[in-house]
């Protein structure tokens, strides 16, 4: 009896382990980084919707690359885009969008590096190949 009870204490001291080590606060560039892949993923999201509004497919293509300077640019542009404002998700796209472009300038401007200033990738990403198996 007493191995079991030993086995559940450790059990539950490597549970507590688990869960604390995973309520680490996420870093400046971890925080950028996840907000810029969902926007990017609620956009194409957007894109595709059947109700979505026709004037959501005028507007800028919005892939974002963290660590391209135009991205700055190019979330300027979307947030400041004038039409399609009466689509509820457009909007709260475009509020994310603000969000990033605050965080990015003011929040973590000394803790991002950026890698390139190639606007045009940001207009035609490179897809990665996944082959099939």
């Amino acid at each position: 009896k007493i191995p079991t009870t030993k086995m559940l204490l450790s059990l539950i001291a490597l549970l507590s382990y688990a869960l604390v080590a995973n309520t680490a606060p996420p870093t400046c560039y971890s925080r950028v980084l996840s907000l810029s892949k969902e926007i990017t993923e609620s956009f194409k999201e957007l894109q595709t919707s059947k109700a979505v509004d026709s004037c959501v497919t005028m507007m800028p293509r919005l892939y974002l690359d963290i660590h391209n300077y135009c991205v700055l640019a190019k979330l300027r542009e979307f947030v400041a885009y004038p039409t399609c404002d009466r689509v509820l998700e457009v909007s709260e796209l475009k509020e994310k969008a603000r969000s990033l472009y605050t965080i990015m300038i003011s929040y973590c401007r000394r803790d991002l590096v950026f890698l390139t200033d190639d606007c045009n990738a940001l207009e035609s990403p490179i897809v990665p190949h996944i082959e099939s198996s």
